[in-house]
């Protein structure tokens, strides 16, 4: 048996073993907003399980199985292969600060509602300055600081 179809062998396996619905997946999927919720990395939803395709995917045990963990959803998170691979029965903290991180990407809805105050906020403060060049300059400055503030990055505050 080759490497390839060892790969596809344990793939398969794993996948009988650990089934999820495409429903149980998008959830879990949206918890860190598609990204490894230990490295950051973007991933991509349909490559879930596809060893070596880009931006693959696998469910991950925050609290490893090992330590005690179950399959409930509070528990479960995405990671790219490599990570969750690596990780092993480490706990999530230790694998997070050796990537240089200290909390799980933002949920989806989390996301959305950050980068909305960071707009509100850009805004505000856009028009605050914009208001020295007059109440058109207060208006174009909004305008301005919302779309800035909209494209901080909320991971990274």
């Amino acid at each position: 048996m080759g490497e390839t179809d060892r790969i596809a062998n344990f793939n398969f396996l794993r996948n009988k073993i650990m089934a999820f619905t495409n429903s149980q997946l998008k959830q879990i999927y949206d918890r860190s907003s598609g990204y490894c919720h230990l490295c950051h990395k973007k991933l991509a939803f349909k490559n879930y399980g596809i060893f070596g395709a880009r931006s693959a995917w696998e469910v991950e045990h925050s609290n490893p199985q090992a330590m005690g963990g179950t399959h409930r959803l509070n528990n479960l998170y995405p990671a790219c292969i490599s990570c969750n691979r690596s990780k092993g029965a480490s706990s999530t903290a230790s694998v997070r600060a050796n990537n240089g991180k200290s909390l799980a990407p933002l949920s989806t809805i989390k996301r959305k509602e950050a980068k909305n105050s960071n707009a509100w906020a850009g805004g505000a403060a856009g028009a605050a300055i914009g208001a020295f060049a007059g109440p058109i300059g207060a208006m174009v400055g909004a305008i301005i600081g919302a779309h800035f503030g909209c494209k901080i990055n909320p991971d990274k505050n």
